[in-house]
């Protein structure tokens, strides 16, 4: 027996049980924790490094619209230059609109605006023109951030052969970003289920 375990008058005292609110507390705080390091790495699979493709011959290109500096219809158009589609459709995005681009000669470029205006009017425009153009295969150029709910989006809507070539952002506010994904890919699972 230590000196610790001795009572003033040489009895053996009896440790003392934890409150249960200290206890409560410290299960708290590591529920907190794990539940932080899941979102964490979570976010991170889904919208900083979704799946992705590498680029494919396809028979039309989508480049989603609402990025301001244009950096999907860009890359759209510049696929579509280097040879891997005839034709490239370009979401115009919000309000305004945004320009429509121009290709070389060979490339023809199809500029809408989509209802509703957002991903899910986007890919309904496109898988319709797939549709009706009797296309199989078609490439994505979202931001990265929306690659895998757009990628969700398309699958409900067509079961043409997809390839998703992300483009990144520049200056985009990391936490806003993800909150904002967060929010539409709820809203893609439990709202708007269907095409």
């Amino acid at each position: 027996m230590t000196a610790a375990e001795v009572g003033s008058e040489g009895a053996p005292q009896e440790q003392q049980p934890r409150p249960l609110g200290k206890v409560l507390v410290i299960w708290a705080a590591v529920l907190v924790v794990v539940l932080g390091a899941l979102i964490v790495v979570v976010s991170a699979r889904l919208f900083l490094w979704p799946p992705t493709d590498g680029p494919a011959k396809v028979d039309a290109i989508l480049a989603l619209g609402g990025d301001p500096g244009q950096l999907r219809a860009e890359r759209a158009v510049a696929l579509a230059e280097a040879g891997y589609a005839p034709v490239v459709m370009v979401s115009l995005g919000g309000y305004p609109p945004a320009p429509c681009p121009s290709a070389e000669a060979r490339v023809r470029v199809i500029c809408f605006r989509a209802n509703p205006l957002d991903t899910r009017g986007e890919v309904e425009y496109a898988t319709r023109m797939a549709k009706a153009n009797h296309w199989t295969s078609m490439l994505m150029v979202p931001e990265r951030s929306q690659a895998t709910r757009a990628r969700l989006l398309f699958r409900r809507c067509s079961d043409m052969h997809l390839v998703v070539v992300p483009v990144s952002a520049h200056g985009v506010a990391l936490l806003e970003n993800l909150a904002y994904e967060w929010a539409a890919l709820t809203k893609a699972l439990f709202v708007n289920t269907t095409c």
